[in-house]
């Protein structure tokens, strides 16, 4: 007979939360980020706007152990005083200790963007007929489909589908393996996935085999483009990179260099207002803008050499 099983205890986790507008959002989120193991940040209001500059956009961290609150009130402050902006309110709470996985799994509906229906393993759902269904749990690695950063990516291969079949994709930073692993079963063709993440690269493996893409999925651990693994395969007719702002515009030569003639790129993980930086910087190399798509304030853009297949 089965002894039953002592209950999971699960440890307890802070929360800082920051109201900022949205041209402090990233300053802030700096301070945040060297007090807590994981930062994200949303409208206040998902009602609002989005264009609206003077819109509030909410920072919420997370930490496993106890928040210096005199350390944080003290980097706040100093932000503030050197960037000339308000100082924002700060709220720190203990929350108590749960499944978070499951919490977390259950606060995730099932999306569908273009051809494709990404929902988590909770769901028992009927599964849409004539859409690639995916798997993919809210995680340790970024990419649920959820955030519109990804929804945007997602939305932009499915366009980007109709009009070509690439035979060459990288998805770079891959995190989750969303979006490789859409474009992998779309297109039954083998899609390198890259991560500097070593815990992304496993989960990606994971969602692969778990997708039926065990056999048309290669990951390799990189910082960007300069891995071996990365180098070998090109030049990619398509690369997909939800990253940042920031490493996008750093990687932009990269990005040009690894780009085959006619190959196009789908760009995310940026503000609207960002979008002028990451699209100069990759101008300067020669690439343009073929289209863009706009979610919630986030914005991916689709570029490339030629007009072969805007938006």
């Amino acid at each position: 007979m089965p002894q039953p099983q002592p209950p999971k205890i699960y440890p307890d986790v802070w929360r800082v939360e920051v109201v900022v507008p949205l041209a402090a959002v990233e300053l802030y989120e700096g301070v945040l980020e060297r007090f807590a193991d994981a930062v994200s940040w949303f409208l206040n209001d998902p009602e609002a706007d989005e264009t609206d500059e003077n819109l509030l956009w909410r920072l919420e961290g997370y930490s496993r152990t106890p928040v210096d609150r005199a350390a944080l009130d003290g980097a706040l402050a100093l932000t503030a005083t050197a960037s000339g902006t308000a100082l924002p309110a700060c709220t720190v709470e203990q929350v108590a200790g749960t499944d978070w996985v499951s919490a977390n799994l259950q606060s995730f509906p099932p999306i569908t963007a273009g051809r494709f229906f990404v929902h988590g393993s909770h769901y028992d759902g009927a599964l849409p007929p004539g859409k690639i269904a995916l798997t993919i749990d809210a995680g340790t690695a970024f990419g649920s489909g959820e955030h519109a950063t990804t929804y945007g990516c997602l939305m932009a291969l499915d366009r980007l589908l109709r009009r070509r079949r690439f035979r060459q994709p990288l998805d770079l930073g891959c995190g989750s393996g969303i979006l490789g692993i859409a474009a992998a079963r779309a297109l039954r063709r083998t899609v390198l996935l890259s991560d500097i993440d070593p815990v992304s690269v496993r989960v990606a493996e994971r969602n692969a085999r778990r997708n039926a893409a065990r056999f048309l999925v290669r990951t390799c651990l990189s910082d960007g483009y300069a891995s071996r693994g990365v180098k070998a395969r090109r030049p990619y007719d398509l690369i997909l990179a939800n990253i940042l702002a920031r490493p996008l515009t750093a990687m932009a030569a990269d990005l040009a260099r690894h780009l085959a003639p006619d190959g196009i790129a789908v760009l995310s993980g940026l503000l609207n207002r960002q979008e002028r930086q990451v699209l100069s910087a990759h101008r300067r190399h020669g690439l343009s803008l073929l289209g863009k798509i706009r979610i919630n304030g986030w914005t991916a853009l689709v570029i490339g050499r030629g007009p072969r297949a805007r938006l």
